[in-house]
Protein backbone atom coordinates (compact mmCIF):
# COMPACT_ATOMS: atom_id res chain seq x y z
CA UNK A 1 0.00 0.00 0.00
CA UNK A 2 1.56 3.15 -0.84
CA UNK A 3 2.68 5.36 1.93
CA UNK A 4 0.81 8.39 1.18
CA UNK A 5 -2.88 6.56 2.25
CA UNK A 6 -1.24 6.07 5.78
CA UNK A 7 -0.37 9.39 6.23
CA UNK A 8 -1.86 12.51 7.16
CA UNK A 9 0.48 14.76 6.86
CA UNK A 10 3.81 14.61 3.60
CA UNK A 11 6.33 16.02 5.44
CA UNK A 12 8.39 17.03 8.87
CA UNK A 13 9.69 19.91 10.24
CA UNK A 14 13.75 19.58 10.73
CA UNK A 15 14.18 22.17 14.37
CA UNK A 16 18.20 21.73 12.86
CA UNK A 17 20.58 22.94 15.69
CA UNK A 18 20.15 26.54 16.21
CA UNK A 19 17.79 29.11 15.38
CA UNK A 20 19.75 32.05 14.45
CA UNK A 21 20.81 32.76 10.96
CA UNK A 22 24.47 33.57 12.12
CA UNK A 23 24.96 30.94 14.03
CA UNK A 24 23.37 28.97 11.46
CA UNK A 25 25.94 30.92 8.60
CA UNK A 26 29.34 29.37 11.09
CA UNK A 27 27.68 26.03 11.17
CA UNK A 28 27.30 25.62 7.17
CA UNK A 29 30.94 26.05 7.23
CA UNK A 30 32.25 24.31 10.15
CA UNK A 31 30.30 21.01 8.44
CA UNK A 32 30.79 21.65 4.94
CA UNK A 33 34.41 21.39 6.36
CA UNK A 34 34.31 18.34 7.90
CA UNK A 35 32.14 16.62 5.67
CA UNK A 36 35.08 17.86 2.91
CA UNK A 37 37.56 16.27 5.15
CA UNK A 38 35.83 13.11 5.63
CA UNK A 39 35.40 12.36 2.35
CA UNK A 40 38.65 13.26 1.68
CA UNK A 41 40.43 10.48 4.20
CA UNK A 42 38.11 8.32 3.66
CA UNK A 43 38.60 8.46 0.22
CA UNK A 44 42.39 8.76 0.39
CA UNK A 45 42.27 5.23 2.85
CA UNK A 46 40.41 3.31 0.21
CA UNK A 47 42.92 4.49 -2.25
CA UNK A 48 45.97 3.70 -0.26
CA UNK A 49 44.51 0.24 0.64
CA UNK A 50 43.75 0.01 -2.67
CA UNK A 51 47.52 0.15 -4.81
CA UNK A 52 49.51 -0.54 -1.83
CA UNK A 53 50.11 -4.47 -2.38
CA UNK A 54 51.45 -4.36 1.49
CA UNK A 55 48.23 -3.46 3.28
CA UNK A 56 46.23 -6.51 1.00
CA UNK A 57 45.89 -8.19 4.54
CA UNK A 58 42.24 -8.99 6.39
CA UNK A 59 42.57 -6.38 8.96
CA UNK A 60 43.46 -3.75 6.04
CA UNK A 61 40.90 -5.10 4.36
CA UNK A 62 38.19 -4.80 7.05
CA UNK A 63 39.31 -1.22 7.36
CA UNK A 64 38.78 -0.59 3.58
CA UNK A 65 35.32 -1.30 4.15
CA UNK A 66 34.82 0.91 7.24
CA UNK A 67 35.99 4.19 5.67
CA UNK A 68 34.09 3.06 3.14
CA UNK A 69 31.23 2.83 5.56
CA UNK A 70 31.47 5.94 7.40
CA UNK A 71 31.89 8.06 3.62
CA UNK A 72 28.51 6.24 2.82
CA UNK A 73 27.46 7.16 6.73
CA UNK A 74 28.43 10.93 6.45
CA UNK A 75 26.42 10.92 3.26
CA UNK A 76 23.14 9.76 4.43
CA UNK A 77 23.83 12.75 7.25
CA UNK A 78 25.70 16.10 6.57
CA UNK A 79 24.12 17.25 2.80
CA UNK A 80 21.03 16.94 4.39
CA UNK A 81 22.32 19.26 7.64
CA UNK A 82 24.07 21.80 5.39
CA UNK A 83 20.69 22.01 3.10
CA UNK A 84 18.75 22.53 6.61
CA UNK A 85 21.21 25.29 7.84
CA UNK A 86 21.25 27.17 4.57
CA UNK A 87 16.93 26.63 4.12
CA UNK A 88 14.37 28.88 5.14
CA UNK A 89 12.24 26.17 5.37
CA UNK A 90 13.18 23.51 7.36
CA UNK A 91 11.23 20.65 5.77
CA UNK A 92 11.97 17.17 4.82
CA UNK A 93 9.18 14.94 2.64
CA UNK A 94 7.94 11.70 5.27
CA UNK A 95 9.56 9.74 2.46
CA UNK A 96 13.13 11.27 2.21
CA UNK A 97 12.96 10.99 6.16
CA UNK A 98 12.26 7.43 6.18
CA UNK A 99 14.69 7.06 3.79
CA UNK A 100 17.36 8.88 5.67
CA UNK A 101 15.84 6.37 8.66
CA UNK A 102 16.94 3.25 6.22
CA UNK A 103 20.17 4.40 5.47
CA UNK A 104 21.60 5.42 9.19
CA UNK A 105 19.80 1.93 9.98
CA UNK A 106 21.93 0.15 7.20
CA UNK A 107 25.23 1.96 7.60
CA UNK A 108 25.14 2.09 11.56
CA UNK A 109 24.56 -1.77 11.58
CA UNK A 110 26.82 -2.45 8.78
CA UNK A 111 29.71 -0.53 11.28
CA UNK A 112 29.13 -1.77 14.58
CA UNK A 113 29.57 -5.54 12.63
CA UNK A 114 32.72 -4.68 10.76
CA UNK A 115 33.60 -3.42 14.77
CA UNK A 116 32.77 -6.58 15.98
CA UNK A 117 34.71 -8.38 12.83
CA UNK A 118 38.03 -6.49 13.33
CA UNK A 119 37.84 -6.98 17.23
CA UNK A 120 38.04 -11.33 16.06
CA UNK A 121 40.91 -10.39 13.63
CA UNK A 122 42.75 -8.66 16.39
CA UNK A 123 41.98 -11.51 18.82
CA UNK A 124 43.22 -14.12 16.27
CA UNK A 125 46.28 -12.13 15.38
CA UNK A 126 47.40 -12.20 19.19
CA UNK A 127 46.40 -14.96 20.58
CA UNK A 128 47.09 -17.31 18.17
CA UNK A 129 50.13 -15.47 15.37
CA UNK A 130 51.65 -19.05 14.56
CA UNK A 131 48.45 -20.17 12.69
CA UNK A 132 46.88 -16.69 12.21
CA UNK A 133 46.52 -16.84 8.40
CA UNK A 134 44.99 -20.40 8.34
CA UNK A 135 42.48 -18.79 11.30
CA UNK A 136 41.67 -15.76 9.21
CA UNK A 137 41.84 -17.17 5.89
CA UNK A 138 40.61 -15.78 2.82
CA UNK A 139 37.10 -17.24 3.19
CA UNK A 140 36.57 -16.40 6.15
CA UNK A 141 36.79 -12.63 5.95
CA UNK A 142 35.31 -12.33 2.91
CA UNK A 143 32.05 -14.01 5.22
CA UNK A 144 32.71 -11.82 8.04
CA UNK A 145 32.23 -8.80 5.32
CA UNK A 146 29.53 -9.20 3.21
CA UNK A 147 28.10 -10.48 6.57
CA UNK A 148 28.26 -7.16 8.12
CA UNK A 149 26.60 -5.76 5.25
CA UNK A 150 23.88 -8.18 5.08
CA UNK A 151 23.09 -7.63 8.78
CA UNK A 152 23.28 -4.08 8.77
CA UNK A 153 20.71 -4.13 5.76
CA UNK A 154 18.33 -6.63 7.23
CA UNK A 155 18.55 -4.43 10.54
CA UNK A 156 17.28 -1.43 8.69
CA UNK A 157 14.89 -4.44 6.22
CA UNK A 158 13.01 -5.06 9.66
CA UNK A 159 12.31 -1.70 11.43
CA UNK A 160 11.67 0.42 8.76
CA UNK A 161 8.94 -1.52 6.86
CA UNK A 162 6.89 -1.61 10.38
CA UNK A 163 6.92 2.63 10.73
CA UNK A 164 5.54 3.12 6.51
CA UNK A 165 2.33 1.83 8.15
CA UNK A 166 2.17 4.52 11.07
CA UNK A 167 -0.26 7.62 10.88
CA UNK A 168 1.63 10.58 11.14
CA UNK A 169 -1.11 13.45 13.00
CA UNK A 170 -0.60 17.16 12.96
CA UNK A 171 1.95 17.43 15.41
CA UNK A 172 5.25 16.88 13.28
CA UNK A 173 7.99 18.53 14.16
CA UNK A 174 11.49 17.00 14.76
CA UNK A 175 13.69 17.96 17.34
CA UNK A 176 16.66 16.88 15.78
CA UNK A 177 19.26 18.03 12.43
CA UNK A 178 18.08 14.72 10.64
CA UNK A 179 15.41 11.54 11.02
CA UNK A 180 16.47 9.54 13.54
CA UNK A 181 13.97 6.22 14.32
CA UNK A 182 12.97 7.04 18.12
CA UNK A 183 12.01 10.94 17.02
CA UNK A 184 9.34 9.74 14.98
CA UNK A 185 7.54 7.31 17.75
CA UNK A 186 6.38 10.65 19.32
CA UNK A 187 5.02 12.01 15.60
CA UNK A 188 2.52 8.72 15.66
CA UNK A 189 -0.88 9.03 16.35
CA UNK A 190 -0.87 5.25 15.57
CA UNK A 191 0.00 2.55 18.80
CA UNK A 192 3.68 2.42 17.97
CA UNK A 193 3.94 -0.22 20.65
CA UNK A 194 5.09 -3.23 18.32
CA UNK A 195 7.82 -0.72 16.49
CA UNK A 196 9.09 -0.24 19.61
CA UNK A 197 9.39 -3.92 21.08
CA UNK A 198 11.05 -4.32 17.35
CA UNK A 199 13.71 -1.70 17.77
CA UNK A 200 14.55 -2.93 21.10
CA UNK A 201 14.97 -6.23 20.28
CA UNK A 202 17.38 -5.53 17.31
CA UNK A 203 19.25 -2.81 19.20
CA UNK A 204 20.04 -5.70 22.02
CA UNK A 205 20.81 -8.24 19.26
CA UNK A 206 22.65 -6.06 17.02
CA UNK A 207 24.44 -3.02 19.24
CA UNK A 208 24.93 -5.07 22.69
CA UNK A 209 25.41 -8.47 20.28
CA UNK A 210 28.86 -7.15 18.81
CA UNK A 211 29.66 -5.19 21.85
CA UNK A 212 30.08 -8.22 23.76
CA UNK A 213 31.37 -9.95 21.08
CA UNK A 214 34.05 -7.14 21.32
CA UNK A 215 34.24 -7.43 24.60
CA UNK A 216 35.04 -11.03 24.72
CA UNK A 217 37.85 -10.83 22.02
CA UNK A 218 39.38 -8.15 23.81
CA UNK A 219 39.73 -9.86 27.47
CA UNK A 220 41.41 -12.60 25.39
CA UNK A 221 43.34 -10.31 24.02
CA UNK A 222 44.41 -8.62 27.26
CA UNK A 223 44.49 -11.65 28.83
CA UNK A 224 46.85 -13.04 26.43
CA UNK A 225 49.08 -9.37 26.59
CA UNK A 226 49.54 -9.80 29.94
CA UNK A 227 51.24 -13.45 30.08
CA UNK A 228 53.85 -11.83 27.90
CA UNK A 229 57.11 -11.75 29.66
CA UNK A 230 58.32 -9.02 27.81
CA UNK A 231 57.70 -5.25 28.25
CA UNK A 232 58.67 -4.23 24.58
CA UNK A 233 56.53 -7.35 22.64
CA UNK A 234 53.84 -6.12 25.04
CA UNK A 235 53.53 -2.78 24.05
CA UNK A 236 53.72 -3.23 20.08
CA UNK A 237 50.93 -5.84 21.01
CA UNK A 238 48.97 -3.18 22.19
CA UNK A 239 49.40 -0.89 19.97
CA UNK A 240 47.89 -3.15 17.32
CA UNK A 241 44.68 -2.94 19.31
CA UNK A 242 44.63 0.54 20.10
CA UNK A 243 43.42 2.43 16.53
CA UNK A 244 40.75 -0.26 16.66
CA UNK A 245 39.38 0.30 20.83
CA UNK A 246 39.31 4.29 20.31
CA UNK A 247 37.51 3.84 16.98
CA UNK A 248 34.87 1.18 19.10
CA UNK A 249 34.97 3.93 22.10
CA UNK A 250 34.25 6.70 19.91
CA UNK A 251 30.80 5.10 18.37
CA UNK A 252 29.44 2.54 20.76
CA UNK A 253 30.11 5.15 23.39
CA UNK A 254 28.06 8.00 21.59
CA UNK A 255 25.61 5.69 20.43
CA UNK A 256 24.72 4.19 23.40
CA UNK A 257 24.37 7.15 25.34
CA UNK A 258 21.99 8.72 22.30
CA UNK A 259 19.41 6.28 22.33
CA UNK A 260 19.68 5.28 25.43
CA UNK A 261 18.49 9.21 26.71
CA UNK A 262 14.61 9.80 25.84
CA UNK A 263 14.14 11.75 22.70
CA UNK A 264 13.96 15.15 23.80
CA UNK A 265 16.05 17.37 21.12
CA UNK A 266 17.98 18.32 24.28
CA UNK A 267 21.51 19.75 23.22
CA UNK A 268 23.41 17.08 24.74
CA UNK A 269 21.17 14.39 22.59
CA UNK A 270 22.34 16.36 19.69
CA UNK A 271 25.89 16.36 20.76
CA UNK A 272 25.78 12.61 20.98
CA UNK A 273 24.20 12.01 17.52
CA UNK A 274 26.89 14.57 16.12
CA UNK A 275 29.62 12.23 17.61
CA UNK A 276 28.46 9.23 16.02
CA UNK A 277 26.89 10.64 12.92
CA UNK A 278 29.23 13.19 11.58
CA UNK A 279 32.82 13.23 14.43
CA UNK A 280 33.55 9.46 14.16
CA UNK A 281 33.57 9.20 10.20
CA UNK A 282 35.62 12.16 9.90
CA UNK A 283 38.63 10.80 12.81
CA UNK A 284 38.69 7.41 11.91
CA UNK A 285 40.81 7.63 8.88
CA UNK A 286 42.83 10.22 11.22
CA UNK A 287 42.89 7.51 14.18
CA UNK A 288 43.97 4.98 11.94
CA UNK A 289 46.84 6.63 10.22
CA UNK A 290 48.39 8.45 13.37
CA UNK A 291 48.89 5.12 14.97
CA UNK A 292 49.42 3.04 12.35
CA UNK A 293 53.22 3.00 11.25
CA UNK A 294 52.06 0.85 8.77
CA UNK A 295 49.29 2.93 6.89
CA UNK A 296 51.76 6.17 7.07
CA UNK A 297 54.59 4.38 5.48
CA UNK A 298 52.13 3.47 2.70
CA UNK A 299 50.52 6.86 2.47
CA UNK A 300 54.44 7.88 1.82
CA UNK A 301 54.65 5.20 -0.65
CA UNK A 302 51.38 6.52 -2.47
CA UNK A 303 52.50 10.16 -2.47
CA UNK A 304 56.03 9.04 -3.70
CA UNK A 305 54.56 6.78 -6.60
CA UNK A 306 52.17 9.75 -7.55
CA UNK A 307 54.51 12.71 -7.22
CA UNK A 308 56.90 10.53 -9.53
CA UNK A 309 54.64 9.79 -11.89
CA UNK A 310 53.59 13.02 -12.08
CA UNK A 311 56.99 14.52 -12.74
CA UNK A 312 58.10 12.03 -14.90
CA UNK A 313 54.39 13.15 -17.30
CA UNK A 314 55.85 16.86 -16.64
Amino acid sequence: MALRNHSTITEFILLGLSVDSHIQVLLFVLFLGIYLLTIMRNLLMLLVIRVDSQLHTPMYFFLSHLSFVDFCFSTAIVPRLLENLLSQRKTISVEACLAQVFFLFDFGGTEVCLLSAMAYDRYAAICYPLVYGQVMNNQLYMQLVWGSWSLGFLDALINIPLIINLDFCEAKTIHHYSCELPSLFPLSCSDVSINLTVLVCSTLLHGFGTFFLIFISYVHIVSTILSISSTASRSKAFSTCSSHLTAVSFFYGSTFLRHLMPTSGSRLELIFSIQYGVVTPLVNPFIYSLKNKEVKNALRRTLGKFLQSTGSKL
